[in-house]
C-alpha cells in the first residue's frame, strides 16, 4: 500500500474538533451538549446582507479577479479607512476565509525551514498552516497569571535567529480573548525593524474590544509599512463563518505580487461570499453596539462563574469571544472527553476545547481549557452549572 506523505503524517488534527465523535455518541445517548467549544457565534448574521444575496440575479456564476471583485476591494478601502487604516484596493487580496491569508502569509514570506515566532497559546491552525507551509513554528510562552500579555521583549530576542522571518500575533487574541495594547504593539515594532522581519497581524476580532478598550492596528505601527501583513476575515465580524471569505493586506508591493500568484494558482474566491461580504459593510453600528453589549454580558456569566469555582481562576479577557480558565484537572484532555463520555448533569454536559491543542511547546495547557462564550446567556448559566457540578465529582480533580 502506498505510504502517505511526511507532511500528511505531521498535519496535526484540530483541537477544537476532534471530540466530536465523543460529543456525537453523547447527544445519542440522548444528552444535551452546550458547545462552547468552537468559535461559532449563535448572532444572526445581518438582516441586509443576507437580503442582498437572496436578491441577487446572476445568470451566470463566474470567476471573480483573483483578487476579489473590484467593487468589494473599493467597499474594504472605506471599512479601513474608517478603523484609520488608509490602504488602496492594490493593498488588498481577497482570500478564502481568513484561513488562507495566513497561508498565503506563510508561504510567500518563509522558505520551508524558516521559522515564525507566535505567543501561546495561539490559534491551533496556525500549527497546520506552517505545516502546509514547511515553516517552523517557534512559540513564545505568555502565562495565564497575567492574563496572557505580551512576553518581554527579551524572551523574544532569545529566540530569533538567522531562521527567523516573522512574527506573528493575533489581536484580539483567540483562544485567550487578551488585547494586545499600542504599547505593547510599538515594542513588537522595535524587535521587527532591528532584526528586518515581518509582522503578521491577525485582526479577525477587530470589532469585539470592550470595558473601554479601544483596538490598535498593526498596520498604524509608523515607518514599517513594508513588514507588516493584516490578515483579516468576515467570519466573525459578521457571524458569517459559512461564506468562507477573509482578506490578505499589505503595502509591500513585492508581499502583493508574490502573493497574487498564490491567488491566481487558486483562481478566485467565492462569488456569493464576495457579494454577502461587500453588503455586511453597511451594516449599521447598532448591530455591532448591540452584538458587543451581548458579548460582555456573556463575558461575564461565565468569567465570573469560573472565578467562583473552587481552585479555579480566569482571566477576564479584554476582546473577542473566548477565555482560557485553569482548573484542578490532571489532564484537559482527558477531562474534557471525560464530560463528554462519562458525565452528564440533570441530562446535560458541556463540551469545551483543551487547552493542550493552542500550545506547541510540549506539557502546557495540560490544566487548562478554552471557553467560547458564543451562546445564549441561559444556555452559559447552564453550561457553567455542568462544569461547576463536573469538577466535584471528576476523578482527575488535583485539589
Amino acid at each position: 500500500m502506498p505510504k502517505i506523505s511526511a507532511k500528511g503524517r505531521n498535519m496535526p488534527e484540530s483541537p477544537i474538533r476532534k471530540l466530536v465523535p465523543f460529543s456525537d455518541e453523547a447527544k445519542r445517548k440522548g444528552r444535551k451538549v452546550y458547545h462552547l467549544n468552537i468559535g461559532q457565534p449563535d448572532i444572526e448574521t445581518p438582516e441586509g446582507a443576507m437580503n442582498v444575496l437572496k436578491n441577487t440575479n446572476i445568470k451566470v456564476v463566474e470567476y471573480s479577479h483573483s483578487a476579489g471583485i473590484l467593487s468589494y476591494r473599493k467597499k474594504l478601502v472605506e471599512y479601513y479607512s474608517n478603523c484609520n487604516i488608509n490602504i488602496g484596493e492594490n493593498d488588498i487580496i481577497v482570500t478564502n476565509g481568513g484561513s488562507e491569508g495566513i497561508l498565503f502569509a506563510f508561504m510567500v514570506c518563509m522558505d520551508p525551514g524558516d521559522e515564525v515566532i507566535i505567543p501561546e497559546p495561539f490559534y491551533a491552525n496556525y500549527n497546520g498552516f506552517a505545516t502546509e507551509a514547511g515553516v517552523i513554528v517557534k512559540p513564545i510562552v505568555s502565562s495565564i497569571d497575567n492574563g496572557f500579555a505580551l512576553p518581554p521583549m527579551e524572551e523574544f530576542e532569545k529566540l530569533i535567529t538567522p531562521k527567523t522571518k516573522a512574527i506573528m500575533i493575533c489581536n484580539p487574541n483567540n483562544p485567550t480573548g487578551y488585547l494586545y495594547s499600542e504599547q505593547e504593539l510599538q515594542s513588537l515594532k522595535d524587535i521587527v525593524k532591528k532584526h528586518d522581519l515581518y509582522l503578521m497581524s491577525d485582526e479577525v476580532y477587530r470589532e469585539f474590544c470592550y470595558d473601554g478598550n479601544q483596538h490598535f492596528s498593526a498596520m498604524n505601527l509608523e515607518g514599517i509599512d513594508d513588514h507588516v501583513i493584516l490578515l483579516d476575515s468576515v467570519s466573525k465580524r459578521y457571524s458569517a463563518c459559512g461564506v468562507r471569505i477573509g482578506c490578505f493586506i499589505s503595502k509591500n508591493k513585492d508581499i502583493m505580487t508574490t502573493a497574487m500568484k498564490f491567488a491566481q494558482a487558486r483562481l478566485s474566491p467565492p462569488t456569493f461570499g464576495q457579494i454577502l461580504s461587500e453588503a455586511a459593510i453597511d451594516t449599521p453600528q447598532a448591530y455591532f453596539d448591540k452584538v458587543i453589549a451581548e458579548y460582555v454580558t456573556r463575558r461575564n456569566v461565565v468569567v465570573e462563574a469560573i472565578n467562583k469555582m473552587e481552585g479555579c481562576f480566569c482571566p477576564n479577557p479584554k476582546g473577542a469571544f473566548y477565555a482560557v480558565a485553569r482548573l484542578p484537572i490532571d489532564n484537559a484532555d482527558k477531562f474534557c472527553q471525560w464530560l463528554l463520555e462519562d458525565f452528564e448533569y440533570n441530562n446535560e454536559t458541556v463540551m469545551l476545547a483543551p487547552a493542550t491543542g493552542f500550545y506547541s511547546t510540549k506539557g502546557k495547557g495540560t490544566d487548562e481549557i478554552r471557553i467560547s462564550y458564543v451562546l445564549k446567556v441561559e444556555d452559559l448559566k447552564a453550561s457553567m452549572k455542568c462544569l461547576e457540578e463536573a469538577l466535584k465529582v471528576y476523578p482527575g480533580r488535583t485539589i
